[in-house]
């Protein structure tokens, strides 16, 4: 029986700012993580996300600078191609907002929502600004939250306390422009009625329960007992953006938070065209067999465990008619959100403006990708907000991932390479301890596998390095090094047994540590890869030209399963995978801050 679809949907970074440590971990990294491990497993999966183009952080970001939106997106997107191609995420498809094809799903989703009757049209309050003579949206005006008093709470929502809100108010508003005061003029918008659809919303929370992480579901759940679900606009007064698909609504776009959601399904479309397979997407879209996660972090639960499920609910089966798609069948609503919480840095919150923050392809300079990748996995802030101090980092690094895994391959593979000139050893007959090692590693993947199953990944990567210390325990009871003084056949035996535990060891690192495991699997002997490779391609169409990152499975051969390692098979002469810190880093880190 086939495995069931893996829809593998990735937070869309603001083309606007470089991408932190905590952005990392938030959101992109587990996503990697999961979908390596679900390749793994053989399952059928489609990880997708791009550039959140339009909306106001681009515009501000462009007003600041002086030049125009599209540059601003443009240059930013080219530095998360970069970004992900050197930490190893494998995006199926990284992709854009602004081209044709995503223009042409959001339209189409609000046509859909239009016409099931989910949309209406109400004039509102906003905030306008009489010096410039013009509407300011949401990131153009700050103020104090009315709901929890915190003082940079933008005009739709509160970073602070996480709430929707109305901008009309927004406590003590000002214009980010120039500080002057705004005020309220009414304006004509659509609105998506989340209140009719509020009681399909808490039914699909209450159905994930069991299962979706406590702050994902206590937070949702909250928010609309809290303040029950109204409707909520989705046009703006905006030229650059998404155009509204109604006659005589020129000078007005898709607001941000409503198209940019729609991303997941329009990359997952443009993915199948581009794979010259135009029916693909309804695999994870209108199967009811697929599983779909949303990796976020915190800030955006709302949209994602409420907003977008009312979407999928609204349009029914009107999405399909409208492309012309077969059979017309109401959407996969999310299998899971899991959400994380935030990563702050040396004991204060990660800023930009004040660069106190860590930088991911700075970083990438000095440091290699699978230490990174290591720690923000240790540190990843799953439960609770958690914090990247440096000392911690070289500390793990060092006793951790050099002392503990790093050192048992290189030892085991160098002993090995040198004393059997570079061919696995042939064991003879296994003894009764070393069955039992290869039985304990060997169940490990399914020890570490439903931990990744339930995106516990801290738990996982802990759970693949006891295992590791477990092999290293048995080195030293066994001591290959001075038992083949005495007697090499039973040497032989020894490192056959650790060559098996390390080859299926490496398998459940993969995940976590996709290039020194790569190489491992290299070093071991075997000519076919783990993984697929990465590409960055240039699509052209009428809105212009966008550059997409694009993973290609198709010469991937690795897989969830123990290792079967051949005696004889040919080596590869080893090098170390890690690389030990001095603690020389710790302050020479501290002093770029800030």
């Amino acid at each position: 029986m086939p495995e069931e679809p893996i829809l593998v949907a990735v937070a869309w970074p603001y083309a606007n700012a470089e991408i932190h440590v905590g952005n990392l971990t938030g959101a992109y990294l587990p996503a990697d993580i999961f979908a390596r491990y679900q390749r793994l497993r053989g399952r059928k999966v489609l990880m997708v996300s791009g550039s959140d183009s339009h909306g106001t952080p681009i515009t501000v970001r462009a007003d600041a600078e002086g030049s125009i939106p599209v540059d601003v997106y443009q240059r930013f997107h080219e530095g998360f191609l970069d970004l992900f191609l050197k930490a190893g995420i494998t995006y199926d498809l990284f992709t854009s907002t602004h081209c044709e094809n995503h223009f042409d799903i959001a339209q189409n989703v609000f046509l859909a929502l239009k016409e099931n009757g989910f949309l209406y049209k109400a004039t509102q309050e906003q905030w306008y600004a009489p010096i410039q003579k013009r509407f300011l949206p949401d990131r153009y005006v700050e103020g104090t939250c009315y709901k929890c008093g915190y003082d940079g709470a933008r005009s739709d929502q509160c970073d602070q306390c996480g709430s929707l809100l109305e901008a009309g108010k927004l406590l003590n508003p000002r214009s980010k422009i120039d500080g002057s005061t705004p005020e309220l003029r009414e304006t004509e918008h659509f609105f998506l009625d989340l209140g009719t659809l509020q009681s399909e919303v808490v039914k699909f929370l209450q159905e994930r329960e069991d299962y979706w992480r406590p702050n994902v579901v206590r937070q949702s759940l909250g928010q609309i007992q809290a303040d029950s679900l109204r409707g909520r606009p989705i046009t703006r007064d905006l030229e650059w953006g998404i155009p509204v698909p109604i006659e005589g609504w020129n000078g007005k776009c898709l607001y941000v938070w409503f198209e940019a959601v729609i991303g997941y399904l329009s990359a997952s479309l443009e993915w199948s065209k581009l794979n010259d397979q135009p029916e693909a997407w309804r695999d994870w879209w209108k199967n009811t067999d697929s599983r779909t996660y949303y990796f976020i972090g915190k800030d955006n639960i709302p949209f994602h465990a409420i907003i977008w499920p009312a979407e999928l609910m609204g349009m029914r089966t009107k999405f399909d008619e409208l492309i012309g798609s077969e059979p017309a069948v109401d959407f996969v609503l999310p299998y899971d959100v899991p959400a994380n919480e935030f990563m702050n840095l040396e004991g204060k919150k990660i800023s930009g403006s004040r660069n106190w923050a860590v930088y991911v392809r700075d970083f990438l300079t000095r440091y290699d990708p699978d230490a990174l990748r290591y720690y923000l996995t240790v540190a990843m802030p799953e439960s609770k907000d958690t914090d990247w101090d440096w000392k911690s980092f070289q500390t793990r690094n060092n006793d951790e991932l050099v002392a503990t895994w790093g050192n048992l391959a290189n030892r085991v593979l160098s002993f090995t390479y040198k004393h059997w000139e570079g061919f696995v050893p042939e064991p003879g007959n296994l003894e009764v301890g070393d069955l039992a090692l290869i039985k304990t590693i060997d169940e490990g993947f399914e020890s570490v596998g439903k931990e990744l199953e339930a995106v516990h990944l801290r738990a996982a990567l802990a759970e693949a390095m006891r295992l590791a210390s477990v092999v290293n325990k048995y080195l030293d009871q066994t001591a290959p090094w001075k038992l083949i003084k005495t007697d090499r056949d039973a040497a032989a035996r020894v490192v056959y047994t650790a060559l098996r535990a390390i080859d299926s060891l490496k398998v459940m690192f993969s995940p976590f540590l996709p290039f020194t495991s790569e190489k491992l699997h290299t070093f071991m002997g075997y000519t076919e890869p783990m993984f697929g490779e990465q590409s960055v391609e240039t699509i052209q169409d009428s809105i212009g030209e966008h550059t997409a990152l694009r993973y290609h499975p198709e010469k991937a051969t690795g897989s969830w399963t123990p290792s079967q390692l051949a005696p004889g098979q040919v080596m590869v002469q080893p090098v170390p995978l890690f690389k030990k810190l001095d603690a020389s880093i710790v302050e020479e880190e501290r002093g770029r801050l800030g």
